[in-house]
């Protein structure tokens, strides 16, 4: 360990007061990031309507937020280790503020989805690095007196952003430019709070390699396979030379990925702690709820406006139960699986009621009753809080302090990754089966020919009553559809969840030598559990043993 290393881990810890704040600017600056993305989800048809965008538009506006803060998450953290902490936030602060601002500016939807992806570099950085300085902060045994904190910054965000978002599309003197730039002086007076309160040491350690390569690969390679899912039997077929050139130029760039992780000093995504069956079960569980419930809600606010003809406002409180269920359950199995050290009980029960909540949703149409689909979305939110932390949870219990930062960032890279993914392919079926629909029930009427489609203007409000009611009910009815493949996506994550161990929560900081390598013996896939001298009563459950 370095000599600087050293002296910051031996500088004096902040006092109470001093921690707090601190963090009224980190918390503030975590809660803009997340509102940038809540407080759009609603008024997205509104500002595609006025934008003139299309169906594929309107999931890249999402898409690119997602693809470039999923790939630039990992390397903020790694910057970190090499630079003052502060400095990269308040950096990432002025990318964000600067994304915004062009956002709110687009004239068209081209523009606004660069925008975006540029305001996502910043989303990752202020998402990562706001965890990192919390942990460089608080000692670890302390951190929990904290959390309540940051679960209600979380929660606001979750649950007032859409309602925010809302109200500021269906306020004329605002205008839906606002939702972009409502979060640019919450940003600069974190900016300034950061800079009077945070005083953090840079602790640098020697040698320490970022994975750049890596990282371009796989966005590279993700990006790619994004393009390719949204302009398929759309620009071109499902099977011709377009198709064969995107997919394959994903599969090589991905495959040269992997080798690169392999060889890397400090990956992006450590292949070593990824092959612990732990680890490899919660990625593929996080996958599959990331896929569902993003892909799956990103959905409901076009659902509402487009398929029920609700308001921005509207829809904003139509989607409250999802976000009650949300964090309802969080905290509810949080507080149990505490009394019971027990996780994978209600991790498999998550994933159960998320299947549930999406089957639920795979019957609605344009007419389904609001009673029905708001006690359908609660399920599906009640299932996302009892899985998602969960998840990460069990990993952060299979692997030593040292490695939780990695193992975690790799269940959440995985995690968002799936959530890109989800978008962009329901995004893509959904477009198509408004397409096909409108075609057909405008033929009918003897229409051949409107820029109302699936893959046209969101604009509806310039076309015909007749045309209107068309295309909502095409909607209305493709998103039920949406939400089935959805519910068989979340599917996956309940085999992975059954398939993980059986594993009591530690009461202890750290593994010891002799408990980890028990661990590593009884997390790989085809070798026998090897408690030797180990305490096997702290770390088994009674069915385990």
């Amino acid at each position: 360990m370095s000599a600087r290393t050293t002296a910051a881990l031996d500088a004096e810890p902040m006092t109470h007061r001093q921690t707090l704040e601190a963090l009224s600017g980190l918390l503030m600056v975590l809660f803009v990031a997340m509102l940038s993305s809540t407080v759009v989800s609603v008024a997205l048809p509104t500002i595609m309507g006025a934008l003139n965008g299309s169906q594929i538009q309107y999931t890249w506006v999402v898409t690119a937020t997602l693809l470039t803060a999923t790939a630039a998450t990992p390397i903020w953290g790694k910057l970190a280790d090499l630079f003052n902490k502060k400095l990269l936030i308040q950096i990432a602060i002025v990318i964000f503020v600067v994304g915004s601002v062009i956002a709110g500016l687009s004239q068209n939807a081209g523009q606004l989805i660069a925008a975006r992806a540029f305001q996502g570099l910043g989303v990752g950085g202020l998402q990562a690095l706001v965890q990192v300085a919390i942990a460089a902060m608080i000692p670890p045994r302390e951190r929990g007196r904290y959390n309540g904190y940051l679960g209600g910054v979380m929660a606001l965000a979750t649950v007032g952003g859409p309602l925010l978002g809302g109200v500021i599309a269906d306020t004329s003197w605002l205008g839906w430019r606002w939702c972009f730039y409502v979060g640019v002086p919450f940003a600069v007076v974190a900016f300034i709070l950061l800079q009077i309160t945070l005083h953090l040491p840079t602790a640098k350690r020697d040698q320490v390699k970022i994975d750049y390569l890596g990282a371009t690969l796989i966005a590279a390679g993700v990006s790619v396979l994004m393009i390719w899912i949204s302009f398929v039997d759309d620009s071109f077929a499902w099977v011709s030379w377009q198709t064969g050139v995107m997919v394959g130029a994903s599969v090589a760039l991905l495959a040269l990925a992997v080798r690169v992780e392999s060889r890397a000093a400090e990956p992006v995504v450590p292949l070593g702690i990824v092959r612990e069956r732990t680890t490899a079960l919660a990625i593929l569980g996080s996958l599959a709820v990331g896929m569902a419930m993003f892909g799956g809600a990103v959905f409901l606010g076009q659902y509402f406006q487009i398929g029920r003809g609700y308001s921005p406002t509207e829809a904003g409180m139509l989607t409250i139960p999802m976000m009650a269920g949300v964090v309802l359950s969080s905290v509810i199995a949080g507080r149990l699986i505490t009394r019971s050290g027990r996780v994978k009980p209600y991790i498999v029960a998550g994933s159960l009621i998320l299947v549930a909540g999406f089957a639920a949703l795979g019957t609605i149409d344009h007419k389904t009753s609001l009673t029905v689909v708001g006690a359908a979305m609660f399920v599906v939110g009640v299932g996302v809080g009892m899985t998602m932390q969960n998840l990460v949870l069990a990993v952060q219990n299979t692997v030593a302090l040292k490695d939780i930062g990695a193992a975690s960032a790799t269940v959440a890279f995985f995690r968002s990754l799936g959530g890109t993914m989800g978008v962009s392919v329901l995004g893509a079926i959904l477009a198509h089966r408004v397409t096909d629909r409108v075609t057909h029930d405008l033929a009918a009427i003897g229409v051949h020919s409107t820029g109302g489609s699936g893959g046209g203007s969101l604009n509806l409000g310039a076309l015909p009553e007749p045309i209107r009611e068309i295309i909502r009910a095409a909607y209305g009815d493709a998103t039920g559809h949406i939400f089935l493949i959805s519910a068989a996506i979340a599917a996956v994550g309940v085999v992975a969840a059954l398939l993980l161990p059986e594993i009591t929560l530690r009461t202890s900081l750290d593994l010891n030598d002799s408990t980890r390598s028990a661990a590593v013996a009884a997390d790989a896939f085809d070798g026998a559990p090897a408690f030797d001298e180990v305490d096997v009563d702290r770390y088994t459950t009674p069915a385990s043993r």
